[in-house]
């Protein structure tokens, strides 16, 4: 019967998935891993900028989807200026996002991630190094704190922030409202919001798997949105433009809900 060849044939992948990577992808990114983080310890130690790590960061990124043998497709580069400063706001399927953007975005930027992160042996001490901001979700107080920090950053060093403004990955991959923190930042900081979409990193590397597969992964930059005139009021707008942003990017996937179309009859 056909769907008995069909789970088979899914039985014989899956198993050769994981075969792959427990025999070649996942030690190659652990010794990977530890190859780069060792240099950028070190060199964090004379370099208190953070440019050099985030080259270092970048290298690994690369290296990281070569053996996990996945392969990028970029579009919308030539929207962005490589010395510019931007906030990205990008949708966040997998663990797989960050590495995918930072290795083919060529900017300074820096990461907003949650706290716990940070308190992570070896990879704490390198985000702290890097200049990377931690971002309590349970404190409210601490959490503008952040914001007012990456903010005064953006202003002073001329460096982009990243930042998944859906709050965190979801077992649903459909993309989430927006949260408004990086849009205080952005009004805050006087520079524009770029819309990234990503597609293809759940399936590289599902939420609650620790199997890399190999895939193609797809990420579209979308055209930057000025703040210039912006005051907080106009926070809820800005974030609604860079949800539709996103989306616009995303449609013609699977991660967006349809839009639905309203009877011009009625």
């Amino acid at each position: 019967m056909s769907w008995v060849r069909r789970a088979d044939s899914y039985n014989r992948e899956y198993m050769l998935a994981q075969l792959r990577a427990l025999l070649i992808i996942d030690p190659l990114i652990i010794v990977s891993t530890i190859a780069y983080g060792s240099v950028n310890l070190l060199v964090s130690l004379f370099e208190t900028t953070g440019r050099r790590q985030v080259a270092i960061a970048r290298a690994w990124a690369r290296m990281l989807l070569r053996v996990s043998f996945v392969r990028m497709k970029v579009e919308g580069l030539e929207k962005i200026d490589p010395a510019g400063s931007y906030v990205f706001v990008a949708n966040h399927l997998s663990y797989m996002d960050t590495p995918a953007i930072l290795a083919t975005i060529p900017v300074q930027f820096r990461f907003m991630a949650k706290r716990g992160l940070f308190k992570i042996p070896f990879l704490g001490y390198h985000l702290s190094r890097a200049g990377h901001i931690a971002v309590p979700r349970d404190n409210p107080r601490e959490a503008i704190k952040a914001m007012i920090e990456a903010g005064k950053m953006l202003k002073e060093r001329g460096i982009s922030v990243l930042i998944f403004p859906e709050g965190g990955r979801s077992e649903r991959v459909k993309l989430q409202p927006f949260k408004e923190g990086a849009f205080y930042i952005a009004i805050n900081s006087g520079v524009p919001v770029v819309p990234v979409a990503l597609a293809g990193t759940e399936k590289v590397l599902p939420m609650g798997s620790g199997t890399v597969r190999p895939g193609e992964v797809r990420l579209r930059i979308g055209d930057p949105i000025s703040t210039v005139g912006m005051t907080m009021k106009d926070r809820g707008k800005l974030t609604q433009q860079a949800f539709e942003g996103v989306y616009g990017l995303l449609e013609g996937t699977d991660l967006v809900e349809p839009r639905v179309e309203a009877d011009a009859s009625v």
